[in-house]
C-alpha cells in the first residue's frame, strides 16, 4: 500500500458536524460510565444502557470518518487512531452481548475508560484519506484484517480476566462475580482461534491478490505476531500450555499485531509529520 497521501479535499462541513457530535457524546456518555463504576452501577440498569449509548455514538463516528463522508472525490480515510477506536469498538461489542449472560462487572470501567481514550484519539488523528481500492479483494484484505484485531483484543480482555481468577484462587479468595475459571480458558483459546484463523486468511489475500504488497514493517510485524499466536495454538495443542505462559504468549502476539499497523501507522502519521514540520 502506498504512504504517500493523495490529493483528496478535506470533508465537508456537515460530514465533520456529524463526527464532532458523535464523537462528543460517545465521549460523554464513556466518561458517566468511568465515573459511576462501583457498587452504584451493579444494582442499578442506567450504566449498562449509557454504554450502549456510547458504543452506538462510536460506531456511527467510525461510519462517518472510516467511511470518509463528505470528501471530495470519494475516499475511505484510515490510520493509527481510528485502527484502535475500531479494535476497541469491536471488544465492546463481544463484551455487551457476553455481559447479558456472565457476570462481567468489573471490566465495565476499564472498558469504557479504554473507549475514550480510543474515541478521542481517533478525533484528533482521523488519519489519511485514500482513494478506493482498485483491487476487489483489498476491501476484504482490510475487514479481515481489522476482525483479527478485535477477536484478538477480546482474547487479552479475557485472558487478563483468566490470570486475575487464577490470583484469586491462589489466594483461596472467593469467586463470586466472575467468570469461571475454566470457562475464561476455553474462551480466551476459542477467541485466539478464531483471530489466527482470520488473521491467515487476511496474510494470504494481501500476498496473493494485492497488488501494493511488500515486505515492510507492517507485513514484517504482522507475520510475527502470526507465528507467535500460532505458536501459542501448537503449544497449547502439542505440550498442554495453559495459564501464565500461555497468556504470556498472547500478549506478545497481540504486542505484534498492534505495532503490525496502528505503530506503525502512529509512527508514519505523527512522529515523522512532526518530524517533517519541524517540531521535533
Amino acid at each position: 500500500m502506498s504512504l504517500s497521501p493523495p490529493l483528496i479535499g478535506p470533508a465537508s462541513g456537515s460530514a465533520g458536524l456529524l463526527l464532532a457530535v458523535a464523537s462528543a457524546m460517545a465521549l460523554a456518555a464513556y466518561a458517566s460510565v468511568v465515573v459511576a463504576g462501583g457498587a452504584a452501577a451493579k444494582a442499578t440498569r442506567w450504566p449498562r444502557w449509557t454504554l450502549i449509548l456510547a458504543w452506538a455514538a462510536q460506531g456511527l463516528a467510525l461510519l462517518v470518518d472510516v467511511g470518509g463522508y463528505g470528501l471530495v472525490p470519494h475516499a475511505t480515510r484510515f490510520g493509527f487512531a481510528p485502527a484502535l477506536s475500531m479494535t476497541i469498538w469491536l471488544v465492546l461489542t463481544v463484551y455487551l452481548v457476553e455481559s447479558r449472560f456472565l457476570p462481567l462487572h468489573s471490566v465495565r470501567r476499564v472498558l469504557a475508560l479504554l473507549a475514550a481514550v480510543a474515541v478521542l484519539l481517533a478525533w484528533s488523528f482521523p488519519g489519511q484519506a485514500r482513494p478506493l481500492a482498485s483491487s476487489p479483494l483489498a476491501p476484504l484484505h482490510w475487514v479481515l484484517g481489522l476482525a483479527s484485531y478485535g477477536l484478538f483484543g477480546v482474547a487479552v480482555l479475557h485472558a487478563a480476566l483468566m490470570n486475575r481468577a487464577e490470583k484469586r484462587l491462589r489466594r483461596q479468595a472467593a469467586a463470586a462475580g466472575g467468570m469461571p475459571l475454566l470457562q475464561l480458558e476455553r474462551l480466551t483459546f476459542q477467541f485466539v482461534s478464531a483471530g489466527v484463523g482470520v488473521l491467515t486468511l487476511a496474510i494470504l489475500l494481501g500476498w496473493f491478490f494485492t497488488p501494493t504488497w511488500r515486505w515492510d514493517h507492517k507485513t514484517l510485524f504482522a507475520v510475527l505476531g502470526w507465528l507467535v499466536l500460532t505458536g501459542l495454538l501448537v503449544g497449547r495443542r502439542v505440550y498442554g500450555w495453559r495459564g501464565r505462559r500461555a497468556t504470556r504468549w498472547l500478549y506478545a502476539g497481540a504486542s505484534l499485531l498492534l505495532l503490525s499497523y496502528a505503530g506503525t501507522r502512529f509512527v508514519l502519521e505523527v512522529v515523522l509529520q512532526r518530524a517533517s514540520e519541524g517540531r521535533l
